[in-house]
């Protein structure tokens, strides 16, 4: 029965990332425009949108839909909102006839006109164009449509669409993994990027920790008590199998190349912990570290040549870089004596990682071009298990700042927190990439 659940649950997810999106041919030409590192954010109006003329006027629908895209865009720290309230100075919105000019008058630069059409049977097609304001052009337009239920993937899909035309890392479908205690045991879970539809992903008796994401995003890896050792395990989101990969002493920290089959994870089977690598076509294992001192927490660089890692053998637990292959070992932290939870930005600049001083954790950032560093979270409680947004713009992160763990969004700033998740305990994200 609990096999059967968790079946017909994946099942339900795997059709919830299926929503369609169609593209519309418009028949205005479409004009390719790029931001450029270092610009502003682009000043973007987003009226209210309309329904077609055959659509059911079902106003929540419509509402819920512009509210995402919204939220989406000024999370995205690429695009900022005109302020609604400037819309009162020109006239109503008229997808059909564009004044370009009263819009320029309130300094939006990109217009975003919207039209949903709900069907009888709750169906939703939601179209969207995009102007540029200044030239006065139709820039692009797409379709995005699915059932009502999945409403917010279906405007998530539209705000990516937006990001993916300007050259931007679309971030608004992605999905985080984490572990809870909310129904009584320490289970994975998963949820949007804004802490939305949160669903659970393993059942069972025993504690699950420590997710990651596949590269290709459609396998869990975590570590299990499920046979009353903390095992490594791989759990398939499209068919609900679960496989063993590791067991035997501890085997912990596993972290999924992105160009490639092969994981990389902490074991504790020769007598301390040390960090393996395993090829997942082949399932041959190599070991990386042969220290009597612990080796752990290994996180592959984006092009997959580099793994960064905590050791303490200088002493105390600092972060150390190594190449691919076990080799050209060197340290790059100096300051503090217990450092944990490396992560690379998308971009292989950064590493996120946290910092224990006196009883306080804190989140620190290691730019890699210039050795500098900056610290992310200022608080007396603990921050933990830092993961950057496929954007690198953002982080998530656990955090008992109020009492209890929860999960943390933060721009790569420090500005900008939000809390993502309230039900239970909850620790230990990874976004995924």
């Amino acid at each position: 029965m609990r096999q059967t659940k968790n079946i017909l649950f994946i099942l339900f997810i795997v059709v919830g990332i299926s929503v369609s999106m169609s593209v519309h041919l418009f028949s205005q030409q479409e004009v390719r425009i790029r931001i450029r590192e270092g610009m502003p954010m682009i000043p973007v109006a987003l009226p209210e949108f309309h329904f077609t003329p055959s659509s059911v006027k079902d106003n929540e629908i419509k509402n819920e839909v512009h509210q995402v895209i919204w939220n989406d865009l000024t999370y995205s720290r690429v695009f900022k909102l005109v302020p609604k309230e400037h819309y009162n100075y020109i006239k109503k919105h008229d997808p059909s006839n564009i004044s370009y000019r009263d819009w320029a008058s309130i300094q939006a630069n990109i217009l975003i006109s919207g039209q949903v059409e709900v069907s009888q049977e709750q169906r939703i097609i939601f179209s969207m164009k995009v102007y540029d304001v200044k030239s006065e052009r139709f820039i692009f337009g797409r379709n995005f449509g699915g059932k009502k239920e999945f409403l917010r993937l279906i405007a998530h899909r539209a705000a990516d669409a937006v990001m993916a035309y300007f050259g931007e890392k679309p971030i608004f479908t992605s999905k985080i993994l984490f572990v809870s205690d909310r129904d009584g045991n320490k289970e994975i879970y998963f949820m949007d990027y804004d802490g939305k539809r949160q669903r659970r992903i393993t059942y069972n008796d025993y504690i699950d920790m420590l997710p990651s994401w596949s590269f290709d995003k459609e396998k869990v890896l975590y570590t299990s008590y499920r046979d009353g050792n903390p095992d490594l395990f791989m759990f398939h989101l499209y068919t609900g199998k679960t496989e063993l990969i590791s067991t035997g002493q501890a085997n912990y920290s596993a972290d999924w190349s992105r160009e490639n089959d092969r994981i990389v994870y902490t074991s504790t089977r020769s007598g301390d912990a040390e960090i393996y690598i395993k090829d997942m076509k082949t399932r041959k294992e190599k070991r990386l570290t042969f220290t009597p001192a612990i080796d752990t927490s290994p996180c592959w660089s984006p092009n997959s040549r580099e793994i960064a890692f905590i050791s303490d053998r200088s002493g105390t637990a600092q972060v150390y870089l190594m190449d691919a292959e076990g080799s050209n070992i060197r340290r790059i932290t100096s300051e503090g004596t217990r450092h944990d939870s490396p992560e690379w930005s998308p971009d292989g600049t950064q590493l996120a990682y946290t910092l224990m001083i006196g009883n306080g954790i804190d989140i620190y950032v290691y730019n890699l071009k210039n050795n500098t560093i900056i610290k992310l979270t200022e608080d007396a409680r603990r921050n933990e298990n830092p993961s950057w947004s496929p954007d690198g713009r953002h982080i998530i992160f656990s955090s008992n700042r109020s009492g209890r763990y929860q999960l943390y969004t933060v721009d790569y700033d420090g500005s900008n927190l939000r809390q993502v998740t309230s039900r239970g305990e909850n620790k230990m994200p990874s976004w995924q990439k």
